[in-house]
């Protein structure tokens, strides 16, 4: 089931970071049912092939481009290869994103490194590489960050929690200087989605039922129900919205640390 008219990105084409599996992946997915063009990227070729042919399947044109976010070189090459390819760019989604727990006074400076080079120089890498194609189409970029890391103080996630909330003041700073040319700057707060990788690392075994019970609505989110957010944001109907975060959580943010203190019992 769609609330969104099929047609509604019909001839636009969508970039899509980190778009081999998870929520990437799904929101790669969404877009093309949706009439879009769509190319993913990411580090697994084998990933992003998947995510292809189910692309094709329905009846969408799809294009892998195995390259990391942290090359920012690599980024102006896919974004290059894309215009080159479909003539265009309208959206950017920014979903690469790499986490794990860790207490901060044993985390190494390169594990805190590795997250922020994907997470927040990833972001901007690619921004900046789509800026010029975006602009000539008056497009958008939808920023994926997290919540709650990104403004509750959270154990064991200093390093995710400095990439979100680095991602968040990064969206406002590129809608204000990006919006005279056309450019508006989004970001989508996810809270715990079922059946990604990343919740399997942050409430592993027994955790993930005991957070989930503790969730406001009661259960997690689905990777379609962040698509949906991500689509509105980049349609027509948010014209008007930028450098803004839309929190698709659950009300986990409301609760606090305390939700997950409980679930890993710290």
């Amino acid at each position: 089931m769609t609330l969104f008219d099929r047609a509604l990105f019909a001839d636009r084409v969508c970039l899509v970071t980190g778009g081999g599996s998870g929520i990437g992946a799904e929101i790669a997915l969404q877009f093309a049912r949706h009439g879009a063009r769509v190319a993913v990227l990411g580090r697994s070729a084998a990933k992003l092939d998947t995510t292809v042919r189910a692309l094709e399947a329905e009846g969408a044109q799809g294009l892998a481009l195995a390259a990391d976010v942290r090359d920012a070189h690599a980024l102006e090459a896919a974004v290059a290869h894309i215009t080159q390819h479909w003539g265009r760019l309208d959206v950017l989604v920014n979903a690469a994103a790499g986490n794990f727990l860790s207490p901060a006074a044993t985390l190494s400076a390169n594990g805190f490194r590795t997250v922020i080079d994907i997470d927040l120089c990833g972001t901007f890498n690619a921004c900046r590489a789509a800026y010029a194609a975006l602009a000539a189409r008056r497009g958008v970029i939808v920023n994926i960050t997290a919540s709650p890391q990104g403004f509750v103080a959270m154990p064991l996630q200093c390093h995710a929690g400095a990439a979100k909330a680095g991602i968040e003041k990064l969206t406002r700073d590129l809608a204000l200087e990006w919006g005279p040319a056309g450019v508006r700057v989004v970001a989508v707060a996810p809270g715990p989605i079922a059946n990604t990788e990343g919740m399997s690392r942050l409430a592993p075994g027994d955790a993930a039922e005991t957070m989930q019970q503790k969730m406001p609505l009661g259960r997690w989110g689905r990777s379609d129900e962040v698509a949906s957010a991500v689509m509105y944001l980049a349609s027509p109907a948010a014209g008007f919205i930028t450098g803004t975060t839309l929190t698709v959580d659950g009300g986990a943010g409301l609760l606090g640390a305390g939700c997950f203190l409980a679930a890993l019992n710290l």
